[in-house]
């Protein structure tokens, strides 16, 4: 008889929380997938997930974005809501079991997004910080917004109404000005392999250190 395969890997104690950032059209998604991959392929327990989710709350921002945003404050509070179910169903026992989990986007993206429109970034960072994990590590995959427009167009897609390149710009932004130690700056006009390259790089210092 074969033997059992082994078991995934797993982190002593708490497990890490890896989140992708950035502008629509920065390459994001792409990345957390090849990720997620390469992590699994070398044996890691990962949970890969986004955010908004894909519950209740969740579903009606990603329809806002199409049908017409709702006002800052309301976009604020429904992501606030997604966000406490998600960390409570999914994230923080993910962390408690030793797990990797990898987003696409947490609320680093509340602060850019929202306080674009005019609400306070450092007060959205504060409220979210109050009962949601902190990120391990912060992958901000930066591009300036005529790029990402530019990719949203060529992958056959309208800018919805989160991807306007005025906003996008104050997004970006704020993004830069967050002042985050966990924060790593990638640079997404790269080649999308040389991206790759350096968001491993940056993962297995942190796995490293933490499986120490």
């Amino acid at each position: 008889m074969d033997p059992a395969p082994p078991s995934p890997r797993r982190l002593p104690g708490q497990g890490v929380l890896v989140v992708f950032e950035g502008i629509d059209g920065a390459g994001k998604s792409t990345q957390v997938r090849r990720l997620v991959d390469g992590l699994r392929a070398g044996g890691w327990d990962v949970v890969m997930d986004r955010e908004p989710t894909d519950g209740p709350h969740g579903r009606r921002l990603r329809e806002s974005a199409v049908t017409g945003r709702l006002s800052a404050a309301e976009e604020l509070e429904l992501f606030m809501a997604d966000r406490r179910q998600h960390v409570a169903e999914v994230i923080q026992p993910a962390l408690d079991s030793g797990r990797v989990v990898v987003l696409d986007r947490y609320y680093h993206s509340n602060a850019a997004y929202q306080g674009s429109r005019g609400l306070d970034w450092r007060e959205i960072v504060r409220r979210n910080e109050a009962f949601a994990p902190r990120p391990d590590l912060v992958l901000w995959i930066d591009v300036d917004p005529a790029v990402s427009g530019a990719r949203i167009r060529a992958r056959g897609d309208v800018a919805n109404q989160f991807e306007r390149i005025d906003q996008l710009q104050r997004c970006r932004e704020i993004f830069a000005g967050l002042g985050d130690e966990r924060i790593q700056r990638i640079d997404g006009a790269q080649a999308e392999s040389e991206v790759e390259g350096d968001v491993r790089e940056a993962v297995q210092a942190l796995l490293s250190t933490r499986s120490r």
